[in-house]
């Protein structure tokens, strides 16, 4: 990594550090936001102006040292609420008001993940419509961006974002990034269940270092991974000419279980692996869509910490377009989330046991098994991983 992505994500988590707080402590009043604000950790909402501008974000000095995120990094977007929630590691760390598509131009709901990422550009599609700070999710022309938050749907099936919220997001996410959007408000759940991925036991007997080492050696193939743009190319050569030889970068795995083909993919990074037929129990019933994610090793790295989010089985309500006023502050309960539908559906999967031990030498933090009645969508192809548009 150049020192000027280092400096750059620096910057972005030397605030996430001092903000964040633990969900369930006597902070979590301060989960109540704005209609039209955003909050990044614990604080104060604050109110964005509807007129973004494009400035390029202050470095932070050359020494600063910062730690990466706690963990895995999801992003879910909620259209009735016409909100985007920030989670790091299960818990939830940022949270702003959005605008989505309208009725013709509406944004499709399902499983996404960064492909793309651009400080500034225009639209292809639309009049060269500026769209800075963008992170695409489709390559039909779904995107994350700054723009105009008017209080309702006014995309053309984008995702608007506050321009204040829009930049610290560019920084702090990368390709790969997983991007769910859903009809409602739906959150990480902690799971367990015995047909979950685990660490194979010759992994499990060293430190997390050495066991995301094993992982990355038995992958079949490596994924390709973008080198980050830099100012220098050639000092920046020349450094790591003089710098101790990394390791080979760690890719994470995605694994899709779809219902409508009774078929199992894997894809390391945005590479295709392999795919399997497999058996589902009562084939003709719904199984439903659940994102299962590894969060980490716990139980001194001999298991895997597993998060669900599952897809709300509705169709979005219209949001309002009648604009709140800006001052108000909406308490607002999180919804209960429980793992039983997501259970429930592991519980009619079966995976030939070799290959489930093919996967579990693959697992690092990250990885994630998707399980849809849908198939995989056209929109999945080179340089994406799994997308699964539900509606």
């Amino acid at each position: 990594m150049s020192a000027a992505n280092v400096g750059i994500r620096a910057t972005v988590l030397a605030v996430l550090a001092v903000c964040i707080v633990p969900v369930g402590t006597a902070h979590a009043r301060l989960l109540f936001w704005p209609q039209y604000g955003y909050w990044w950790g614990d604080h104060a909402p604050l109110r964005h102006s509807h007129r973004y501008r494009h400035a390029e974000p202050k470095l932070a000095k050359k020494d600063q040292v910062q730690d990466g995120p706690n963990g895995p990094l999801q992003i879910i977007i909620s259209i009735a609420d016409q909100r985007i929630s920030v989670y790091d590691n299960g818990a939830l760390i940022a949270r702003s008001s959005v605008s989505t598509g309208i009725p013709g131009h509406t944004t499709p709901l399902g499983v996404f993940s960064v492909i793309s990422k651009q400080r500034w550009h225009r639209s292809n599609i639309y009049s060269a419509a500026p769209m800075p700070y963008m992170q695409r999710i489709t390559w039909s022309g779904i995107a994350l961006h700054a723009g105009i938050l008017p209080g309702h749907p006014a995309s053309h099936g984008c995702i608007r974002l506050s321009n204040d919220f829009a930049i610290p997001l560019w920084h702090l996410t990368k390709r790969g990034t997983r991007v769910i959007i859903a009809p409602d408000d739906i959150r990480p759940v902690e799971i367990a269940h015995p047909h979950l991925f685990a660490s194979k036991p010759k992994a499990a007997s060293g430190p997390p270092e050495s066991r995301a080492a094993i992982a990355d050696n038995a992958a079949m193939t490596s994924a390709a991974v973008h080198p980050p743009s830099t100012p220098n190319a050639d000092a920046q050569q020349v450094t790591d000419l003089q710098a101790p030889v990394a390791p080979r970068k760690v890719v994470p795995i995605s694994v899709f279980v779809s219902r409508k083909s009774s078929k199992l993919f894997v894809r390391q990074g945005f590479t295709p692996l392999f795919d399997i037929p497999v058996k589902i129990q009562d084939p003709e019933q719904s199984l439903g869509t659940h994102v299962f994610t590894v969060m980490g090793f716990q139980n001194e790295g001999e298991t895997l910490r597993w998060t669900v989010v599952s897809m709300p089985e509705k169709s979005p309500p219209t949001p309002s377009k009648r604009r709140a006023p800006s001052k108000q502050i909406v308490e607002t309960t999180l919804p209960v989330s429980s793992p039983d539908k997501a259970n429930a559906a592991l519980d009619r999967i079966e995976i030939p046991q070799d290959v489930v031990e093919r996967i579990s030498e693959l697992l690092t933090p990250g990885s994630s098994l998707i399980v849809s009645d849908y198939g995989i969508s056209e929109e999945t192809g080179k340089d994406t991983d799994f997308i699964v548009v539900t509606q």
